[in-house]
């Protein structure tokens, strides 16, 4: 049982510090507003809610995000964001995996969470995250609106850019980290478990 606690705290912190690593690897894709960033740190989150649990998953995105606070240019608001929708991943993802651990459940579990991180998306960004950008770091809806527009000029409202924009591109984030999950997890299940696994 100790040697099991030992191994779930080494594979976790191992996990976080790839999570951070990843984090710092992000990108613009030119189909969406230039502040918003592709990178892949939801991956260790997901294989640690596959190979401990759901809330070692959550555990993940929290201090994978509580270190990403102290270089944030985002006034901690993109780290809340990131927390929220990673944690909603994971935790389902690893949820319905944790009931039956087929490869089949993988995939099922995964595209669910994808699918429930990018629904959240919407009432999140839309209530949440996006009036913290107006109100914390003083960037004017309108500005937002423009960046969108700029690449949608029919685009008449925050709601219907979230819905158009936001909410795909989250998906798809997920469903890459979970395709990725699904061909380096098996390797790397005796790292993280043990012998036993």
């Amino acid at each position: 049982m100790k040697n099991k606690k030992v191994r779930v705290l080494t594979g976790t912190a191992m996990l976080t510090a790839v999570a951070v690593v990843l984090q710092y690897i992000e990108f613009s894709i030119p189909i969406i507003p230039s502040f918003i960033k592709l990178d892949f740190s939801d991956l260790p989150e997901l294989i640690g809610a596959f190979a401990y649990g759901p809330a070692t998953g959550v555990i993940i995105a929290l201090l994978k995000n509580l270190i990403h606070m102290a270089v944030s240019q985002s006034g901690f608001v993109g780290e809340l964001s990131n927390f929220v929708l990673g944690a909603c991943f994971a935790a389902t993802a690893g949820f319905l995996y944790k009931k039956n651990k087929t490869k089949k459940r993988a995939v099922a579990a995964g595209f669910a969470g994808a699918a429930v991180m990018a629904v959240v998306s919407l009432p999140l960004n839309f209530f949440v995250i996006y009036p913290l950008y107006y109100s914390v770091l003083g960037f004017p809806e309108t500005a937002v609106l423009n960046m969108y527009q700029a690449i949608l000029p029919s685009v008449e409202n925050i709601f219907q850019a979230l819905l158009l924009f936001n909410v795909p591109f989250t998906f798809a984030k997920a469903l890459l980290c979970a395709l990725v999950s699904m061909m380096i997890y098996k390797p790397l299940s005796p790292l993280l478990k043990g012998k036993q696994s």
